[in-house]
């Protein structure tokens, strides 16, 4: 069992936080001892569960429906998986967005590293926009893209 104090620091979080998401629901089994919130590793589960959904950009209230689903058992569970399929296509958008980004971020260093090397830009214009070495023409494709 970890305190409050404990969880807040393995996962990074305010205690507030915690707090807040103790008093919306979010944490249904929580025991407490003298009234102290002890969390197991039921609760830690959750947590990371929590935090993944915060991340892939679901408001509490939808985690709060998802904890409820939860909690009603095995019907829910193509509910369950439906939300996480959600947001599983939401987050791998997003990585595809940050990917293109990447690529042109690093198209450009490579770009600028080989014109501080020549000194100029005309071999670089002999290149583009399609005779690049083959892992730069790779980036270059998706930031352009």
């Amino acid at each position: 069992m970890y305190t409050i104090g404990q969880v807040a620091a393995m996962f990074n979080l305010p205690v507030s936080t915690l707090r807040y998401y103790d008093k919306e629901g979010l944490f249904p089994t929580l025991s407490r001892q003298s009234g102290i919130r002890k969390f197991g590793e039921r609760e830690l589960e959750a947590l990371r569960v929590i935090e993944c959904l915060k991340k892939s950009g679901l408001e509490i209230k939808d985690i709060k429906q998802f904890m409820s689903w939860c909690q009603e058992g095995p019907a829910t569970y193509a509910d369950r998986k439906a939300l996480f399929e959600a947001r599983k296509a939401t987050v791998e958008a997003e990585i595809a967005k940050l990917q293109k980004t990447l690529d042109m971020l690093r198209f450009k260093c490579w770009y600028y590293d080989v014109a501080i090397q020549d000194g100029g830009e005309a071999r670089l214009e002999t290149m583009l926009p399609d005779r690049l070495p083959q892992d730069v023409q790779r980036m270059y494709d998706n930031a352009h893209s």
